[in-house]
């Protein structure tokens, strides 16, 4: 019989081995900053004269973010577009010049993926050492290091999911729910959820993530051309007509390995070893990719030690490769530049001219109008004030445009608002029937008094004098 075809290859576990260089300093410095900002912002306290005192939260029952001094409003929610716009072009202008530098330095599955790694190394040992543990029987030592290793990682997932919850309430008080049990369901809910996917996609899938799940790597060729900056390693250089060989006798030397017409890459394989998705660099660029660089430095350091000089394996271009020109401003990276410096500055000027009140009056048309017995006609509306600052403040209601018309507003024309607070309030307004006008147009002025800007709030409204 036949042996059945296999149709999918069998996950071979990937022990990266640690390295030193200029890279994965970067990388270590971007780890540090961003496990900085995400643990220790919702414990930064912020005084505002309303609300929690949280520098960062997301208000969702008040419908407010709160950002710093900046109060970003439901009715804000276009500012949330413009965000993605700006990401969105940021990504494909920095794609555009230097390849997947996200993917290997800022995304989260490479961040957490890197700490969880360095958790495994630190328990678990050196390459060497976590082969020889992946391929021992389940004794007492492997069942000791797996589970405080699985155990340390179950611990930062953890953490990872309790501080992403707690930017969505006040910090110290959701913990000291959360501890006793009083917490909200959606608390612990939330927690599991990313304690679970945390420590699955940083622990267990990995490299899966990038290469299987996340499309960006399906994608990105469509924004790389020649002259984007990629890891590349230099077949001519590393392999020249012999190709590469180990370092042995008459070939220990570089000038000797150049009379033998064999390249500079020794084959020690340490760029292999390093990479955090398993790849070969020196095949040419792979989809798996993610542009960690870590690469670079095995090569660098094994170059240092042979004192040979740099950039085997480096950041360049096709084109540079090929002894061409590498042309970075190019209209496609310059029409990503300049839609994202637009949208950066028309997100700025919004933000910066928002104004303190917004105002809504929609007539309420149960009934449309009401014939009274002095012959007036009435029409009833409904105010909506929404403050958007930190402070209290005045305002007065009137209306224009409708001559001879009466406002009522049972005593409320003008009126204290607090801080950040909303109201409804009713408005009658009263007006003899103008013969062969059903309708006429006139305005609601809402003139602040103090507190809640210096111009008056204009909104147009219509006035029917029959059903």
């Amino acid at each position: 019989m036949a042996e059945e075809a296999q149709l999918y290859q069998k996950r071979l576990a990937i022990h990266p081995r640690s390295v030193e260089g200029r890279f994965r300093k970067l990388k270590t410095g971007v780890v540090l900053l961003a496990y900085g900002v995400y643990f220790l912002l919702p414990w930064l306290r912020w005084s505002r004269p309303t609300g929690v005192n949280q520098a960062v939260l997301f208000d969702l029952p008040g419908r407010r973010f709160y950002l710093f001094d900046l109060v970003v409003q439901a009715q804000d929610i276009f500012w949330l577009a413009g965000l993605l716009v700006i990401a969105a072009t940021l990504l494909f202008f920095v794609t555009g010049l230097a390849g997947r530098v996200w993917c290997g330095y800022f995304c989260f599955q490479t961040l957490w993926t890197d700490v969880f790694i360095m958790i495994e190394q630190a328990i678990q040992g050196e390459r060497p050492a976590r082969l020889r543990l992946a391929k021992q029987p389940w004794d007492a030592e492997k069942r000791r290091k797996m589970l405080l290793t699985w155990a340390s990682w179950l611990g930062v997932a953890f953490l990872t999911g309790l501080t992403f919850t707690l930017y969505w309430a006040d910090a110290p008080t959701l913990v000291g729910e959360f501890l006793t049990g009083a917490a909200p369901f959606a608390a612990y809910a939330t927690t599991g959820f990313l304690t679970a996917t945390t420590f699955v996609m940083a622990g267990l899938a990995r490299e899966q993530v990038c290469t299987y799940m996340c499309p960006y790597a399906r994608f990105q060729s469509a924004m790389f051309d020649r002259d984007t900056l990629i890891i590349s390693y230099d077949p001519r250089r590393g392999e020249r007509t012999a190709g590469r060989a180990k370092l042995g006798r008459d070939l220990k030397t570089r000038d000797e390995r150049m009379a033998a017409g064999v390249g500079d890459c020794v084959d020690c394989g340490y760029c292999v070893q390093v990479c955090p998705v398993g790849i070969d660099i020196r095949r040419g660029l792979q989809y798996q990719c993610i542009s960690c660089a870590l690469c670079v430095d095995a090569c660098d350091t094994v170059m240092d030690k042979l004192e040979w000089p740099r950039g085997l394996i480096k950041y360049t271009s096709d084109n540079s490769l090929n002894d061409r020109p590498t042309r970075l401003l190019k209209p496609k990276n310059i029409g990503y530049a300049l839609v994202l410096m637009l949208t950066i500055a028309m997100l700025g000027w919004s933000i910066a001219n928002r104004a303190a009140l917004d105002a809504v009056v929609e007539q309420i048309r149960q009934p449309l109008s009401v014939q009274l017995s002095d012959g007036r006609v009435q029409n009833s509306y409904e105010i909506k004030l929404n403050s958007k600052v930190a402070q209290p403040g005045r305002l007065r209601i009137a209306i224009e445009g409708l001559p001879g018309a009466e406002l009522d507003m049972e005593g409320l024309e003008t009126i204290e608002l607090g801080a950040e607070q909303r109201l409804r309030l009713p408005a009658k307004v009263r007006a003899m029937p103008v013969a062969g006008r059903e309708r006429q147009s006139f305005e609601f002025v809402i003139t602040p008094l103090s507190g809640l800007g210096t111009e008056p709030i204009r909104r147009p409204a219509a006035f029917y004098a029959g059903q």
